[in-house]
């Protein structure tokens, strides 16, 4: 990252950070990740700007504050391999990239996760790993996780997600409750479930099967 390009990032982590209190470590992956390289060429000048942003196949690239508060609401200290449901543009999986050893992220939309590919590649972030798919379904080749984010608001969880998530991991989605979507965060406690609400937000939905 050019030293340009590392001021606009920092200063967006902080503008994250004053609007939404984040930890040092969450703060840093913010700062270390070129937004710019996520966000669709007619937007770069958009792209430090706290907004989300179109992407293409009826999808859009989260705002850089609701991404930053998802990586907090994950609890990542600690934890080894999360499990990205809705891969999209890939920044959030790139904001993971910093803070856990292994990202695995599952998009439906084939040209989508393509493309996220290629970014990963081009910034060196080895530790991403990408799966065309229905995320429902998650990923059990490298389960268990330590954590799992959904990056797209499910009506319920499939039970075979929580499955593949370690006792003791944490599960983060917007749901849908009624006619809004709430950023809720579940903790797995052998056989139990326990769920969390945070706070109110607005996410595509999660759908079924694959788009080529």
């Amino acid at each position: 990252m050019d030293r340009i390009t590392a001021t606009k990032t920092a200063k967006l982590a902080e503008e994250c950070h004053k609007k939404f209190s984040l930890s040092q470590s969450v703060k840093d992956a913010i700062a270390k990740t070129n937004r710019e390289e996520f966000v669709p060429a007619g937007f770069r000048h958009n792209a430090y700007k706290l907004d989300a942003l179109p992407l293409g196949s009826a999808q859009w690239i989260s705002s850089p504050l609701t991404v930053a508060k998802m990586t907090e609401y994950l609890l990542p200290k600690g934890a080894d391999r999360v499990l990205e449901i809705g891969c999209g543009s890939g920044y959030q999986a790139a904001v993971l990239s910093h803070l856990f050893r292994g990202v695995f992220t599952i998009e439906r939309i084939e040209p989508l996760i393509l493309e996220a590919k290629l970014k990963f590649r081009k910034l060196g972030l080895g530790n991403v790993h990408t799966k065309l798919d229905d995320g429902q379904n998650g990923w059990a080749q490298y389960a268990p996780y330590d954590r799992i984010l959904f990056s797209a608001t499910a009506k319920q969880i499939p039970a075979k997600l929580f499955e593949q998530l370690r006792d003791g991991g944490i599960l983060v989605a917007p749901m849908q409750v009624g006619s809004k979507q709430i950023i809720t965060r579940f903790k797995k406690a052998g056989a139990s479930i326990s769920k969390e609400e945070l706070e109110a937000c607005d996410f595509v939905p999660v759908l079924d099967g694959i788009q080529k």
